[in-house]
């Protein structure tokens, strides 16, 4: 790929603790509301539970080396809050001593710890008290996010509050797909700002923290949000234009504008009137939320064609996912439908369009004055995987998937976008929550019975990007040290 990146552009590829550590009762670990879901007869495809995953609690230091093998500058991985307090009660020192383990075998091998302390695992004993729906869990979050920071924060420098809050505040708690499973709307509206308020109270915390351990310059804080591009199917159309308009507000909107802004969106709340929205939002609480960013996390994997009119008895539906925030009570099928616009799909049924990726990152810059600096903290495809006679793995659709949307996002940067890294899902093929173990997104195969590894070709392609980018950066600082 012949481009020049940003210096210090960042490549890594991102997990999560849920999909891929296993040891899901050891050590002192006790159930996360995912634990507890994949329990229930039918939530989960195949009855996969995360309970073994892909052992990663066991083979850390093996994957570690396998990141080193492709070239990995940083890793991006999240901590269980149900292993490093179980019942969310007091601290165990077992579940953060794996924590601490990975990140000195990532800091021995050269590669950035990149931290996520929220990627959906609620300890299941704070579900029972309300889950998110319940304003408490937004104090209890800060002092598990301090409990994480008193014991890495003195090797960790980039953290990230939460990884995709619309999946775990309306998927979970109004579509039901995810867990806990719930369909409730005003309680998923409750999990929207109490995940922000979290994300807040925690931020202003470690900030404080960092201060007092003279880590202040050091520390880089930001939050991750899934986000698309809400295309109308016909732009004249002021029915598909007002489709479009709901789907942004609640996948893009109602995260980005309270974090950055300080306020909700107006058309978004009065959307949400019925549940009474406001009266969750207390004095002072959009101030605690609205903390300075260093950088915000951007994962996306496609972008929404959206309609609201019915789909013809004949006319094909672009597959979309779900869980989506569409199938939850604030949007409904008679406001919106995703007509097919006949592009190549994952095997997630996601449209395959990368042009997507460019046109939402120079939006954010378009209408975002005060916007940080911009990481891709996910993207990457899910494909019906086939190991070759060889045992090789040439998964050629994900390795063109991929490539071309790094293409995109250089596009983006080209065009005045600030984009400062790429991380691409998954490193290992992984627990895929509901899909369970069905659907594959790592440019490393795993074999669920003996727990192999290996590299795919789209791995391979991806390591010859970084050598590349790294290689084309050591050449213009030796440029620039001769000027």
């Amino acid at each position: 790929m012949n481009r020049t990146w940003p210096a210090g552009f960042l490549w890594g590829s991102a997990t999560a603790a849920a999909q891929i550590e296993g040891a899901a009762h050891e050590d002192g670990k006790e159930d996360s509301i995912w634990d507890a879901f994949a329990r229930v007869p039918g939530a989960i495809a195949g009855g996969d539970t995360p309970e073994v995953a892909v052992d990663h609690y066991h083979r850390m230091p093996e994957d570690v080396a396998l990141m080193a093998s492709l070239g990995l500058q940083s890793y991006r991985f999240s901590t269980s809050w149900a292993r490093v307090k179980p019942g969310d009660r007091t601290v165990n020192r077992a579940g953060l001593a794996f924590y601490d383990r990975l990140v000195d075998e990532l800091l021995g091998a050269g590669i950035l710890p990149w931290l996520t302390l929220y990627h959906w695992d609620l300890p299941q004993a704070l579900e029972e008290k309300g889950g998110w729906a319940n304003r408490d869990t937004a104090y209890r979050f800060r002092d598990y996010a301090v409990a994480v920071y008193d014991a890495l924060g003195d090797r960790v420098d980039h953290w990230t509050t939460f990884n995709e809050p619309l999946c775990s505040s309306l998927i979970g708690y109004a579509g039901g797909e995810h867990a806990p499973g719930r369909q409730e709307p005003r309680a998923a509206l409750a999990a929207l700002h109490h995940q922000h308020l979290a994300h807040g109270l925690a931020a202003a915390e470690l900030r404080t923290m960092a201060t007092a351990a003279g880590r202040a310059e050091s520390l880089r804080l930001g939050i991750t949000l899934n986000l698309t591009t809400a295309v109308p199917n016909d732009p004249a159309d002021p029915v598909d234009r007002e489709a479009a308009r709901r789907i942004d507000g609640l996948w893009n909107r109602m995260y980005l504008e309270p974090l950055l802004l300080g306020a909700y969106p107006a058309d978004v709340l009065e959307d949400v009137r019925e549940h009474r929205f406001e009266e969750l939002v207390h004095d002072g609480d959009l101030a605690t939320i609205a903390q300075p960013l260093d950088f915000l996390g951007v994962n996306h994997y496609h972008d929404d064609n959206v309609s609201g009119h019915p789909l013809g008895a004949d006319e094909p539906a672009a597959v979309t996912p779900t869980p989506r925030p569409t199938s939850s009570p604030f949007v409904g099928s008679e406001y919106v439908t995703f007509p097919s616009r006949h592009l190549p799909t994952t095997a997630m049924g996601w449209e395959v369009n990368p042009d997507g990726l460019r046109a939402l990152l120079l939006r954010l810059t378009r209408e975002y004055p005060a916007l940080p600096p911009l990481y891709i903290t996910e993207n990457g495809a899910s494909y019906d995987d086939a190991v070759a006679e060889d045992g090789a793995v040439h998964d050629l659709d994900r390795e063109a998937y991929i490539l071309a949307h790094i293409d995109a996002v250089g596009r983006a940067i080209d065009e005045g976008a600030d984009v400062r890294g790429y991380f691409v899902w998954s490193l290992l093929d992984n627990f895929e929550w509901a899909w369970g173990y069905a659907k594959r997104f790592g440019i490393v195969r795993v074999d669920y019975e003996t727990q192999l590894r290996t590299v795919k070709d789209s791995g391979r392609a991806f390591a010859r990007v970084i050598a590349e980018a790294r290689a084309g950066e050591a050449v213009g600082e030796a440029s620039a040290s001769r000027v």
